[in-house]
């Protein structure tokens, strides 16, 4: 005969473990508007009901959660909405100590931008020390084609999407930069890999970076940026790429 495992109800062992299975309980009800049975939650979380059912009831008394239907299904409560709603909803501002921390650690300006169509748009920046040093105004928008921000962000593309929305042929701004499709989408590949971006003196003669792209917990688009003066950056590349990675590694960690 074939033996049936059952779920035990053990008493919990701490209350680092009651949240960590509140939570978990939390993230079930994710995208269900119409809630989930106490049964459907247990098997979700592999818990017993009737644990389940006892952390549901404490949750349900704060109105974290609510009842969905009569028959006992439950789902998010309005206590959710309120905690998201004090929640800082802006990139630049969830990530503010992370891009001045990386400012001061590699003593140089870093940027965060915004994608809008064919070009990013810089939303904010903490401005190295140096006095030769590379700033580009907050609200500024720079095509995507020749910036290493730009190219991190369409590395996270396809290539069908890309062409879709560059064309296969580009604007000539030094005579670094790339101008078709081929050549971009070549360089695309590498990024793909290194999840790092170079620009070496395409947008602007002088000023070389380096450049990440992400998306904040909503799902937008977000690069990250570090301008450098050529003279500062020979040489520096890969450590400052190498440090820049360090820092989206932590901004990911903490945002998701």
């Amino acid at each position: 005969m074939k033996k049936k495992t059952v779920l035990k109800d053990t008493t919990d062992k701490s209350p680092v473990q009651v949240i960590a299975r509140a939570i978990s309980i939390l993230r079930s009800l994710e995208d269900q508007p119409s809630g989930l049975s106490l049964g459907e939650i247990a098997a979700r979380v592999h818990l017993a009901r009737s644990t389940v059912q006892r952390i549901v009831a404490a949750l349900a008394a704060e109105k974290v959660l609510i009842a969905a239907s009569p028959n006992g299904r439950v789902r998010l409560g309005p206590t959710i909405l309120r905690l998201a709603s004090s929640v800082p909803n802006d990139f630049a501002t969830m990530a503010r100590s992370y891009v001045q921390a990386l400012s001061k650690k590699l003593g140089e300006t870093v940027d965060i931008a915004t994608i809008k169509g064919d070009h990013l748009v810089f939303v904010d920046q903490v401005v190295g020390p140096h006095r030769l040093k590379a700033v580009s105004a907050v609200g500024e928008a720079f095509p995507l084609h020749c910036t290493a921000n730009g190219k991190a962000y369409l590395a996270q593309l396809d290539d069908s999407e890309v062409e879709k929305l560059l064309g296969r042929t580009f604007e000539k701004r030094t005579s670094n930069s790339i101008t078709d499709l081929p050549t971009l989408l070549k360089e695309l590949k590498t990024i793909r890999k290194s999840g790092v971006a170079f620009d070496r003196e395409e947008h602007t003669v002088g000023i070389c970076a380096v450049g990440v792209a992400l998306r904040d917990p909503v799902g937008n688009p977000i690069a990250i940026s570090v301008p450098v003066p050529e003279p500062r950056f020979r040489g520096r590349e890969h450590f400052l790429a190498e440090q820049l990675l360090d820092m989206l590694r932590a901004v990911t960690a903490a945002i998701n």
